[in-house]
């Protein structure tokens, strides 16, 4: 069945009021009228203007359609018989997409249809810093949903709250499902589900990859040369570890089970970066000439060379 788009066929927002709907469909209804139109598909065009006005003047039928949106996520109608009368109201020149959404509600009919729709999902996102992700914690979120006034007919957006446990380990880009927190049903239907997509704010040094986590390291010279035991942090808190003597940067040491909680859990890398500290005294800088004079055989550069 063939979505039928009322606002695009009248040519009027979403949120216009029943003023400039009235409005539209007056204009609408004079230039396809069978009767003076001279357009091609007239008659056609008209009954889609008059069929989408009696949804949108209305603000239940308004509210159901809105609910619904552009791709419904799963609706069903279960019709019942009222007097034995099926079909009365056929040749109306409703389209088939109207009489299952409304039924034989309108006009008197005493047949009925009783509307049922699941309430759609929402999506919203939600930023932490990378220990609060880390460890879990509790938020207060507030976010706009639609809502339709009853004495106007217009839509509107109102401030929902809502408390928020997030647990431990979660990762960039992940969504957190909050069951029935989404937008209500229609006629008895379940409300719709609210979708959390996790965002991490930046970190002064940790990166987060999946659950593993990366630093880099700064170490002296003589650290990475002669190999030493340093105090590095984790999320969890500072460990010890132990650098290899013979050290270069980038060099990537691995923190087991250091990285995010989870099933398995990540482990933190530390890739090293070796920092050559500025001599500022006499005593400082005959140090280095006297490395150079004792490693004066070591050039790093002699890859270069080869080709």
């Amino acid at each position: 069945m063939e979505y039928l788009d009322y606002y695009k066929i009248l040519g009027v927002a979403k949120n216009a009021s029943p003023e400039q709907i009235k409005k539209q469909y007056r204009r609408l209804a004079r230039q396809y009228h069978p009767d003076v139109s001279q357009e091609k598909d007239a008659e056609a065009k008209f009954k889609e203007v008059r069929e989408a006005y009696e949804v949108l003047k209305d603000p239940a039928k308004k509210q159901a359609y809105d609910q619904m949106g552009s791709q419904p996520p799963g609706w069903e109608f279960q019709k019942t018989r009222g007097d034995g009368m099926e079909n009365q109201f056929e040749g109306a020149g409703f389209s088939e997409f109207f009489e299952s959404l409304f039924g034989q509600q309108m006009h008197g009919r005493r047949h009925q249809t009783a509307f049922k729709q699941r309430g759609q999902d929402q999506h919203s996102k939600i930023t932490l810093s990378v220990e609060e992700a880390f460890s879990g914690t509790q938020r207060r979120i507030q976010f706009q949903e639609p809502a339709l006034d009853p004495n106007t007919g217009q839509v509107t957006l109102k401030t929902r709250s809502l408390n928020v446990k997030i647990p431990a380990g979660v990762t960039a880009g992940q969504q957190i499902r909050l069951a029935g927190q989404g937008a209500q049903g229609m006629g008895g239907g379940s409300n719709g589900d609210l979708y959390l997509e996790i965002q991490l704010e930046a970190h002064p040094f940790f990166t987060v990859k999946n659950h593993d986590v990366y630093l880099n390291c700064p170490v002296t010279p003589w650290e990475a040369a002669l190999g030493a035991k340093i105090t590095v942090p984790t999320l969890a808190g500072s460990v010890e570890l132990k650098i290899p003597a013979g050290s270069q940067t980038g060099k990537k040491l691995r923190l087991k089970n250091r990285g995010f909680p989870g099933t398995p859990s990540g482990d933190q890398y530390v890739l090293l970066s070796i920092y050559i500290p500025e001599p500022k005294t006499e005593g400082q800088r005959a140090l280095y000439q006297t490395m150079a004079q004792e490693m004066h055989d070591y050039n790093p550069r002699q890859i270069f060379l080869r080709r």
